[in-house]
């Protein structure tokens, strides 16, 4: 993993500094603190959602690659984004079991719920700065805020999962 890390950030380190939406320091650091977190006993449903938020930046980043090189399709940025937020399947292929729950009215395993919900904070946190930026002239407010408000938004909802967890002990739902 340390292997990877480095060589990563030498790749990283090589290529010109272009403005992202999903800046490369940032994803190396998602990616890496989700396996200490994992390590430290972090909840699941937490760490689910900042694996959604990286997988949308991944996604984010091939729509890039793919406007550079020009390739343009109906429905492209939806797939790429849809595609590589699917990319969690590959989890459960290699590292997790499905262990579905009842979670408001889904029935689904409370990691792939939080990565769903981290992916989607992560794209309208992502928008509602674009907004933010238009309605003041084009301009962000103070400096990193393209950083700050989805990292804000992440940070709110991984708080949420952490005090009210997604699947509680039967008993525990009983007792008020």
């Amino acid at each position: 993993m340390t292997l990877f890390l480095v060589v990563g950030l030498l790749l990283l380190s090589a290529s010109p500094a272009l403005a992202n939406p999903a800046c490369a320091v940032c994803t190396i650091a998602v990616g890496a603190s989700l396996e200490i977190a994992r390590s430290l006993g972090v909840d699941d449903s937490v760490v689910g959602v900042w694996a959604g938020a990286f997988l949308v930046m991944i996604g984010f980043w091939t729509i890039r690659w793919l406007d550079k090189k020009g390739w343009n399709f109906k429905g492209r940025d939806f797939w790429v984004l849809f595609l590589s937020v699917a990319m969690i399947g590959f989890m459960y292929i290699s590292h997790l079991q499905y262990n579905p729950n009842v979670i408001l009215i889904f029935y689904l395993d409370p990691f792939l719920f939080s990565t769903i919900v981290g992916a989607l904070v992560m794209v309208y946190s992502s928008e509602f700065y674009q907004w933010m930026k238009a309605k003041n002239g084009g301009h962000a407010h103070f400096p990193f805020e393209k950083v700050v408000v989805p990292v804000v938004a992440l940070a709110l909802v991984s708080t949420y999962f952490y005090y009210y967890p997604l699947c509680q002990q039967a008993n525990d739902l009983y007792n008020f």
